[in-house]
């Protein structure tokens, strides 16, 4: 899947109610960053043609597209067709420089404006599918129609059940040479728009910080220009990304951007809401998707997925980096999580005895992890090595027994562990998503509980301080955030896709910053 050089345009969508507002949306995306602006004329509370579009068009700072979308396109407008049509050809003798017209009416509306249409004006023709994304077969046949129905620019804008869909639309951008605004929408799509440069998109939607979407899955223009650097993507940068279900509120684009962004590296990393992670690897397939974070609840699979493992992550039982070899495309999976949380858990301890000595404070202790997936295992594992005595609490006991087996350890239900009485200095570490945000009243373990342990960890880091910490402080333990488990797991991460030290000041100072 070979991109193009493209200078794909900005597209900030103003759905405001009244012209005073849309005006307002329109110099907030000037001072945004924004090259267009789209005009959702159907999304207007009330609305005069002629005196409300030379309000808008009048002294406008950028180009504009004027919409005026029907219902049954997916807009709001539910009037009549003819008068609709109308008040495009009006928007275009007015002096607008692009007018968006669905396919289904774009034969009409391309006759009727054929001697009238001036010579720097563009005709957008578009097609919504807000259920799927066809084949790849059928994207082509549309674009051809609407290339043949008068368009200047196509327009295809299509759903993402899975982000496999979105290699098509990549595909079918590729391989048309024509201006083509390829778009995929849902949660599962937004690498449609942050990566469309690379494949020679015309044109991306981006929103209004705290702005309504005009579709699903639309970031914001800030997001866009400054996290994901999207004037820097072209057809050699390289791709990489976090695999999760969820994932849209990992930090880590965040981070890693930053980090290329620092170190003058060609590179961007997106979001990858993935259902199935051995599809995903099938299909994102080519050299420039070059490496993954893998997180919840895909660490696990991951090891089946590559195909070498490192022998410390297949001991572990789990993969959370995906590096792709460039001289044979073979997928190699490491594990930086057990790195990153036994270091921060050892120099935490260290901190609160006020101990330098190199040798292991984990060494001898009883170390309790609360679950028993991919994080679960790295911290189990890390434990072991360090000498510690490991037991494994989870909610289903069979996978806490596996996992004990593995480690040498014991295995207790978390009902079980509500009542368990740990020796004096024992650690607690939750490598689940309980807790994590939206749901940060949920705790693993009730602060009752908590009070038998001198030290505890928590693998969420959104919040950063979260409901299982807070109450652990709040009995005197010694508490350790995720957040150093991220930056460090992220730290090892980086000089795996890149070959170079990570830059850990500017990773360090993006984390402070954001949290």
């Amino acid at each position: 899947m070979a991109g193009r050089n493209n200078e794909t345009l900005v597209c900030v969508p103003t759905v405001a109610k009244t012209v005073e507002q849309m005006l307002d949306d329109v110099g907030r995306a000037k001072a945004s960053g924004a090259d267009v602006v789209e005009i959702r004329l159907d999304h207007l509370a009330a609305f005069s043609p002629r005196r409300d579009l030379e309000l808008l068009l009048r002294a406008r700072p950028l180009p504009f597209i004027i919409t005026y979308r029907p219902k049954w396109e997916g807009g709001e407008y539910e009037g009549d067709d003819d008068e609709r049509l109308d008040v495009l050809r009006l928007a275009m003798e007015m002096g607008a420089d692009y007018v968006d017209v669905e396919l289904k009416v774009a034969p009409e509306f391309v006759d009727s404006i054929s001697e009238k249409k001036p010579d720097n004006f563009k005709l957008i023709v578009s097609s919504h599918n807000y259920e799927s994304t066809p084949s790849m077969e059928v994207l082509g046949n549309l674009v051809a129609r609407i290339q043949a129905a008068g368009a200047d620019i196509v327009k295809i804008a299509t759903f993402a059940a899975d982000i496999s869909d979105v290699a098509r639309m990549f595909q079918t951008i590729v391989h048309h040479q024509v201006p083509i605004i390829g778009l995929v929408m849902g949660e599962r799509g937004v690498i449609s728009r942050i990566l469309c440069p690379k494949f020679g998109g015309y044109l991306t939607f981006a929103i209004l910080d705290g702005g309504k979407e005009s579709a699903p899955g639309q970031p914001t223009i800030t997001d866009l220009l400054n996290v994901y650097n999207i004037r820097n993507v072209g057809c050699d940068t390289k791709i990489y990304g976090i695999i999760g279900k969820p994932v849209g509120h990992s930090k880590s684009p965040l981070l890693h951007n930053g980090a290329f962004r620092s170190a003058g590296i060609n590179a961007v990393y997106v979001p990858l809401l993935v259902d199935d992670l051995t599809d995903f690897l099938n299909v994102y397939s080519a050299p420039d998707f070059a490496g993954f974070s893998c997180t919840i609840p895909h660490k696990e699979a991951a090891v089946k997925c590559c195909d070498e493992v490192d022998p410390i992550a297949k001991s572990i039982g789990a993969v959370n980096t995906i590096i792709r070899r460039p001289s044979d495309g073979k997928l190699l999976g490491y594990n930086t999580d057990y790195i990153g949380a036994i270091s921060a858990i050892e120099d935490a301890i260290r901190a609160s005895l006020e101990n330098s000595s190199n040798a292991s404070p984990l060494s001898g202790r009883l170390f309790v992890v609360i679950g028993a997936g991919g994080a679960g295992k790295a911290l189990a594992y890390g434990a072991k090595e360090k000498g510690a005595r490991v037991v494994i609490g989870n909610r289903t006991l069979d996978r806490a027994r596996e996992l004990a087996a593995l480690v040498g350890g014991d295995a207790l239900s978390l009902a079980e562990l509500e009542n368990y009485h740990p020796e004096e200095g024992a650690i607690i570490a939750n490598t689940t998503s309980i807790g994590m945000h939206p749901a940060i009243d949920d705790t693993p373990l009730s602060k009752k509980a908590l009070k038998n342990y001198s030290v505890v960890f928590d693998a969420v880091y959104t919040p950063r301080v979260t409901r299982f910490l807070r109450e652990a402080k709040e009995s005197g333990a010694t508490v350790v955030s995720g957040l150093e488990m991220f930056i460090r797991q992220a730290i090892g991460q980086y000089k795996f896709f890149t070959g170079l030290p990570a830059p850990e000041e500017v990773i360090r100072e993006t984390v402070e910053r954001i949290a």
